[in-house]
């Protein structure tokens, strides 16, 4: 019935450890394939061409925003009940009428040129993207992902995020953003590896979202799934086991609560596929190629 006791003890602390920004799953942290330090080596001959109706990889994301005509802009969203605020990377999509919201969730490595381009893709798609930097206000003096001097720092910072930390700042930009004078009410969310993992307990969280897409994250546990109202897509490396091993339960419970969820699981790709593509002897770069437009069409079905 369900999940098998095992497995769900998996999920649950995956979905335990992950809203409190641990990125960790039985108390080891995760680097994965595709993480700034082993980009380094993707950044010679075989990295690749952009396809311009993908998201940039690492190594294109600095130039794709530089040549990007949408705008894109900073904004400090208040975090109500305090003086902190949000900083926020906001773009627009060039269209007549409003746009549904995204919201742009980041890796354990903070609010990066990579996540920005990505929401700058979505805006090319015709969404309204909102990427939150979550660390704002927790770096030196008050600063945010830039103000932390190395990636160590950043990953330490964001596992000290707390459930509640995290959920009020995601609230705060979600509620900003679908009050824009473009914006037509719809709302979704997707994330990268940790930020993966928080959009599906976003979805959990938040009951007026209308969709969560989830690279790479692991799910909330049994009681969480249950409370999600939104409808959810998975696209997942082949060869990451840690990660996919939680898909084949995750389905079978959701299946079992009447929830939507669409996982798909890309052979041969690791983790961190869409921001490494030129990895993986060519399987991350084939796992976008078929992840992205996947992830657009069901936008476009649940926006």
């Amino acid at each position: 019935m369900g999940i098998s006791a095992g497995k769900l003890l998996g999920c649950m602390m995956a979905g335990f450890l992950m809203f409190s920004g641990s990125g960790m799953i039985g108390g080891q942290e995760h680097v994965h394939e595709g993480s700034p330090d082993k980009m380094v080596a993707s950044q010679g001959p075989q990295a690749v061409a952009r396809d311009e109706k993908l998201p940039a990889g690492e190594e294109q994301a600095k130039t794709a925003l530089e040549k990007s005509p949408r705008h894109g802009e900073y904004v400090d969203v208040k975090l109500p009940g305090s003086d902190q605020k949000i900083r926020t990377w906001v773009v627009y999509p060039e269209r007549k009428d409003k746009a549904p919201v995204v919201l742009v969730i980041h890796e354990i490595f903070g609010l990066s040129d990579w996540i920005r381009a990505v929401a700058d893709q979505l805006a090319a798609e015709g969404y309204i993207a909102a990427a939150p930097d979550l660390l704002s206000g927790k770096g030196p003096e008050g600063g945010g992902t830039d103000s932390v001097a190395g990636r160590d720092d950043v990953v330490k910072l964001i596992r000290s995020l707390t459930p509640e930390e995290t959920l009020a700042r995601l609230n705060a930009v979600r509620a900003y953003a679908i009050h824009l004078p473009a914006a037509n009410g719809k709302s979704a969310s997707v994330g990268f590896c940790w930020g993966g993992s928080a959009s599906f307990a976003y979805a959990a969280a938040q009951p007026d979202l209308n969709a969560a897409a989830v690279y790479y994250g692991t799910p909330p546990d049994a009681g969480g799934l249950a409370k999600i109202r939104a409808a959810v897509a998975g696209f997942y490396g082949g060869d990451d086991a840690r990660v996919t091993a939680t898909v084949e339960p995750t389905t079978t419970e959701m299946k079992k609560l009447g929830k939507a969820y669409e996982p798909h699981v890309y052979e041969g790709a690791g983790h961190g596929f869409l921001r490494a593509q030129s990895g993986k002897d060519g399987a991350n770069l084939k796992a976008t190629q078929q992840a992205w437009p996947g992830m657009l069409a069901f936008f476009k079905k649940n926006l």
